[in-house]
């Protein structure tokens, strides 16, 4: 299995146009939150336990596989998604909050394939779908890299 530092870095190599990086700043996180919402729109469970937490968790999992330190930044970036994702649910009704949704999500990847263009490189999950996982922890290794908070169990700022 790859470590944090090998998955961030292969992530980066098709991320390297500063317009890319900044548009992917601006997608990354609504397309989380409206795969959330999709998730959240499955009629099973409550607030709490649905399968948008469920799934959530998991995704927790995986990322303090890799690192535990990525995985406490996540979790509170998870808990405020989650929150927005629940607000929309109960305000909007089911059919308006999924093509609310529906509309962040694909506005979203058609910013992510503008940026790929820019960067003239293909979206990394088409070499590996984990990179779908993989894209958030990109932006928040690089606030903790600025903060000069570790990821691992290496310096804050040590490279690869």
């Amino acid at each position: 299995m790859k470590d944090i530092r090998q998955w961030l870095n292969e992530y980066q190599e098709s991320h390297l146009n500063p317009t890319n990086k900044l548009i992917h700043w601006i997608c990354i996180p609504p397309i989380v939150l409206a795969v959330w919402g999709f998730l959240r729109a499955i009629p099973v469970g409550t607030d709490a336990v649905n399968a948008a937490t469920v799934t959530g968790a998991a995704a927790l999992v995986y990322y303090a596989v890799l690192s535990w330190r990525l995985a406490i930044g996540v979790a509170v970036v998870f808990v405020m998604l989650y929150s927005v994702v629940q607000w929309s649910y109960d305000a909007l009704g089911v059919t308006a909050h999924l093509w609310a949704m529906a509309a962040v999500f694909v506005a979203a990847w058609v910013g992510q394939f503008i940026g790929h263009n820019i960067e003239g490189r293909r979206p990394s999950f088409f070499k590996d779908l984990q990179f779908l996982l993989i894209g958030p922890l990109w932006l928040l290794a690089d606030v903790y890299r600025r903060l000069d908070v570790a990821i691992d169990s290496r310096k804050a700022g040590a490279a690869g």
